[in-house]
């Protein structure tokens, strides 16, 4: 079934079935790869994207549910090559170490700061807390978004 998908700004045209997971649609039909398969439940995080605004976990949602929707991704981010301030302090901080979780990280934390702008770290914690981090960043991914609040 061919179904056209508004990522990142631009309008793709898919053929699979509707019950394919987001996540699949977005590493192998559409080559970004940013977004992460970790645990294909929508426990980790690792596979987060933003839907309408929204922070979701793409290995749950199926092409069915996303259709009519603007999905953007890791890699549309940032706008004509202009990192956010959100990512801008994710650098600024060193905020990575392995990095394998931390697009759904910045998505996450894009999407909390979207809707509260001067987050508490309680507000951080709630927010955050189904993206986990192997590598245990949780102390400078709070800084980050304080940091990116303040931009």
């Amino acid at each position: 079934m061919s179904t056209q998908l508004n990522v990142n700004g631009t309008v793709h045209t898919v053929d699979v079935s509707e019950d394919t997971p987001l996540l699949w649609i977005l590493r192998d039909t559409l080559g970004m790869v940013g977004t992460k398969y970790g645990c294909g439940i929508g426990e980790c995080g690792a596979c987060t994207v933003l839907v309408d605004g929204v922070a979701e976990k793409s290995c749950r949602l199926g092409l069915k549910k996303v259709s009519a929707s603007k999905i953007t991704t890791i890699e549309g981010l940032a706008v004509g090559g202009k990192l956010t301030p959100v990512q801008q302090a994710w650098c600024k901080l060193d905020v990575a170490q392995c990095g394998y979780c931390q697009g759904g990280q910045i998505l996450c934390a894009t999407a909390l700061l979207a809707e509260k702008p001067k987050p508490t770290d309680a507000d951080i914690d709630g927010a955050m807390s189904g993206n986990f981090c192997r590598c245990h960043s949780y102390t400078r991914i709070r800084q980050a978004i304080h940091a990116a609040a303040q931009a």
